[in-house]
């Protein structure tokens, strides 16, 4: 199927081409609707932690349908392996390094002046808005605190959630927020548990625009730290005897049990079949601060091993794309921008520059190959490129490249850069190539700059997910922890750990 057919079938449905003869020009006096696009990002989850991943403790039987209805991707990649850059990949389908937007902020007050998605930049929601499209945003923003650079100001009609990169889930007057719950610009109370809010809050958009195509990017928070669930979900789970994991358990289930709501919302409007429906994480399991695994792959959030950066990655768009597939080619979170342009009936602009591709001709039969021969990443000196099954690696620790086959040795164990220097040289080559193109950094790494050498980077050294701050887990010792946590709120920053009282211990 070429493409000018793909995208005619796309728009009109299986059913408008089955029309009898007699109602074909009927049906061509009227323009089809285009379908609509819904976008669920889950928060940390990781590879392993769906019952079609392969999970066993937590049952996920709402987020598992959309593999039933639709396609797994066993390789599927996102861009960055923490929140924000790939959250800025994934809007705007080109990578995040092109215009400087490669680490995250850290805290709001500790977040640079320019932090922001850059004003060059044409999110998804700038792009459907124009085609008739209702805009929203459900959940996290990360991408901006500033006015001009908030949901309401790239793209989203609607805004319910929060503009920073964590925030706590149980209304608590003991802990302080990391940043308000808005409804539009304004800031409003919540009292709901908050992935229970986000769920209540997507059905009521999708009810408000069932009569339009609206585009709804739900990024839920969870199950990003803290660790917290009401006791009806940690009931459930009341089996797991480690309270962390019981903790993660019921906030999956959360998760789950609102994707679910959002799902049957779908169902019952009659948009079910009107509806591209995506599912993802913003990178991989931070293992050690939650729990959440990516078995049998190598590594956690914040690593450029496959733990960080491959993904659950689910689509389905009934009616239109092939049901209970499994894909097992590569493909990236840069891809959802033009695949959904492609689904709304739009040409793609090679104006546009995009890193991402269409993937609905692979996805439908009429195109054959890889989506992609080669992706890349880089956070500072971090970096990685897959290039056919072949990956090179640099991690934090390590800055001579490690080599590896993704297809013999997937847990990335064996080392073979110095057996073959023939595909290490091509893949270094191809990289440099790819980093020469990139712009610098507009900001650091989260706490850039401040708090003292040492203490900065004993600091980052702890801060394993990458967020910002220390939880306890990632500080276990808990008088130090106490000691440096002024404020009370369960987690440590750098301005709290780089005090005068604290600089030895943390520095040290």
């Amino acid at each position: 199927m070429d493409r000018r057919r793909f995208l005619t079938s796309a728009a009109t449905g299986v059913a408008g081409s089955l029309l009898m003869p007699g109602c074909r020009q009927q049906a061509a006096a009227q323009p089809p609707r285009r379908p609509n696009i819904l976008l669920i990002l889950a928060d940390d989850l990781g590879y392993a932690e769906l019952g079609v991943q392969g999970c066993r403790d937590v049952p996920t039987p709402h987020i598992d349908t959309i593999a039933r209805n639709g396609i797994r991707f066993t390789n599927g990649y996102v861009s960055c392996p923490v929140c924000s850059p790939t959250r800025a990949g994934l809007l705007t389908g080109r990578y995040q390094q092109r215009f400087g937007h490669e680490f995250n902020p850290g805290p709001q007050a500790a977040a640079a002046p320019e932090f922001g998605l850059a004003a060059g930049e044409v999110t998804l929601a700038e792009r459907l808005r124009p085609l008739g499209y209702a805009t929203g945003l459900v959940g996290k923003w990360h991408l901006g605190f500033r006015p001009e650079v908030q949901p309401t100001a790239r793209g989203f009609d609607e805004l319910f959630g929060f503009l920073g990169g964590a925030d706590t889930y149980l209304p608590d007057p003991t802990r302080r927020r990391a940043g308000p719950i808005m409804r539009g610009t304004e800031v409003v109370e919540e009292a709901e548990y908050l992935t229970d809010a986000f769920g209540r809050e997507a059905v009521a958009f999708l009810e408000r625009h069932r009569a339009q195509p609206f585009f709804l990017y739900l990024a839920f928070n969870a199950v990003h730290a803290p660790l917290q669930a009401p006791q009806a979900y940690l009931d459930r789970f009341a089996g797991i005897a480690d309270e962390k994991r019981r903790t993660f358990a019921a906030m999956l289930s959360a998760l789950d049990d609102n994707v679910g709501r959002v799902l049957t919302a779908l169902r019952d409007l009659n948009l079910e079949e009107e509806t591209l429906v995506v599912f993802l994480s913003d990178n991989g399991g931070p293992t050690p601060t939650t729990s959440s695994s990516n078995v049998p792959l190598r590594g956690t959030k914040a690593t450029m091993w496959e733990g960080g950066i491959r993904i659950p990655f689910l689509m389905q768009w009934k009616g239109r794309l092939p049901a209970d597939r499994v894909h097992s080619l590569p493909v990236s979170s840069l891809d959802l921008h033009a695949t959904s342009v492609a689904a709304a009936g739009e040409a793609v602009s090679p104006d546009w520059h995009l890193d991402g591709v269409d993937l609905l001709p692979y996805l439908a039969g009429g195109r054959t190959g890889r989506p992609h021969e080669t992706l890349y990443w880089r956070m500072g000196q971090r970096h990685a490129i897959r290039h056919g099954d072949w990956k090179l690696v640099v991690t934090a620790d390590q800055a001579t490249p490690g080599l590896y086959n993704l297809v013999e040795d997937l847990s990335e164990e064996h080392d073979l850069a110095a057996a073959r220097p023939a595909e290490l040289a091509q893949l270094q080559g191809l990289y440099d190539a790819w980093d020469a193109e990139m712009a610098e950094p507009r900001w650091g790494g989260q706490a850039a700059g401040r708090g003292g050498g040492a203490v900065r980077r004993r600091f980052q050294q702890l801060d394993t997910n990458g967020d910002g701050r220390l939880t306890p887990d990632e500080l276990p010792r808990p008088r130090l922890f106490r000691r440096l946590d002024a404020n009370g709120d369960g987690v440590v920053t750098l301005d709290e750990a780089g005090g005068p009282a604290s600089r030895p211990a943390i520095g040290g």
